[in-house]
């Protein structure tokens, strides 16, 4: 059980690129000029080796960028809207870290197997550290000198069955990939790179698909571990990536065992988390959500009204919601959204009739006037022909 929970720590980046609709290209890699000189590995042995990858101990440095599109502030208003600001300790985690989707941050990060992780974010003078140590997670804000602890934080979540959810082998872990795969990826071996002065592959994922939002996605893969290096998740619009994340500095010996200790610094304000908070807020943001659009006219009954639909298949899926009421008028807007709704939204026209699209680098959602929205990681493009086509 505990190689399968190694081996799982690793296929994340891959099924978040979505390669549970991909096929796999089984290209060499051939080194650029200036790159590494690697022995040739296909997409499948790659991805054998970041399921089989052992890494149980690192530290090091690591950068990532953000660029979602959103206009100036989009996300600080966003983060309103769900409930952010509400007096909550500045050092819990679930607020802090929503920072890290916006803007250029570096961390600092290290690990000691499954019940050791520490993450210091820096930003300039002040820095927000995040230590896991066995059933202990302390969180200090050096800004407000605000100390966040919660207790019996660790586990697998109850009812789940590690051993039937993960492959027991990274022969499996490929299997049940290339078993999944459709024909709506590439998934191939782009060369050979230097990451962090280690030598890697780079596993390159594209769609075969027109219309999604996603250019490519490259995960750089150390040669010698199978560790994920680097993730990089391009745009068809061009310009700075999506997320470009990876380590700058890594050391994979073992940390010492006092970088995860911790002392809460004198005069310092420390907040006593729940462990059952999360799930508690899981239930709560929904119906909070739910509320505000519910004052705009004709969002309150979701759940019962329309209820969802899912077009197409892979990259270019599209959720289709029907709320049976027409749209919100945006000048009804709580106050925190009201300028991101008129930054960002253009106003469209089709067979459909008229409606609002509401744009990032990666997810677009079109609200018609009737109150139909149709989401997804595709193009505007693609949104009004559904739209048109009345799916």
């Amino acid at each position: 059980m505990a190689d399968t929970r190694k081996a799982s720590r690793f296929i994340v980046p891959v099924a978040v690129a979505g390669v549970a609709a991909a096929t796999i290209g089984l290209v060499p890699a051939l080194a650029a000029s200036g790159d590494p000189d690697l022995p040739e590995i296909t997409a499948q042995q790659l991805i054998e080796k970041i399921a089989a990858s052992d890494t149980q101990t690192l530290s090091g440095t690591f950068r990532i960028s953000t660029d979602l599109g959103l206009p100036l502030g989009g996300l600080a208003d966003l983060g309103a809207l769900a409930g952010g600001g509400d007096g909550s300790s500045s050092a819990d985690p679930t607020e802090k870290l929503t920072e890290l989707v916006s803007g250029t941050h570096t961390l600092r990060v290290a690990a000691d197997g499954p019940d050791r992780q520490k993450l210091t974010l820096l930003d300039g003078s002040d820095e927000y550290s995040l230590i896991h140590n066995g059933d202990d997670v302390w969180a200090y804000d050096s800004k407000s000198k605000e100390v966040f602890h919660e207790k019996g934080a660790s586990g697998a979540p109850e009812g789940v069955d590690v051993d039937k959810q993960v492959p027991a082998t990274p022969k499996q872990m490929a299997d049940e990939i290339l078993k999944a795969a459709g024909d709506t990826t590439s998934v191939t071996v782009g060369g050979t790179a230097k990451v962090a002065g280690r030598d890697a592959y780079q596993l390159m994922i594209k769609p075969k698909q027109s219309g999604s939002t996603v250019e490519s996605i490259r995960i750089a893969v150390d040669a010698a571990t199978g560790t994920p290096l680097k993730f990089t998740l391009a745009s068809v619009e061009g310009g700075k990536p999506v997320v470009d994340a990876g380590f700058t500095k890594v050391d994979f010996g073992k940390p010492a065992a006092s970088d995860f200790d911790f002392k809460v610094p004198e005069g310092a304000k420390v907040t006593e988390g729940a462990a059952e908070k999360d799930a508690a807020a899981e239930q709560k943001l929904p119906e909070d959500l739910a509320k505000e659009l519910g004052g705009l006219g004709g969002f309150g009954d979701l759940g019962e009204g329309g209820g969802l639909n899912v077009i197409g298949e892979g990259w270019t899926t599209i959720a289709k919601l029907d709320s049976g009421a027409p749209a919100p008028k945006t000048d009804a807007a709580p106050k925190e959204i009201q300028g991101l709704l008129d930054s960002f939204g253009d106003k469209v026209t089709g067979k459909f009739g008229s409606g609002t699209v509401f744009k990032t680098k990666l997810v677009n959602a079109l609200l018609t006037d009737d109150g139909k929205v149709y989401v997804g990681a595709v193009t505007q493009d693609a949104l009004v022909n559904a739209a048109n086509a009345g799916k």
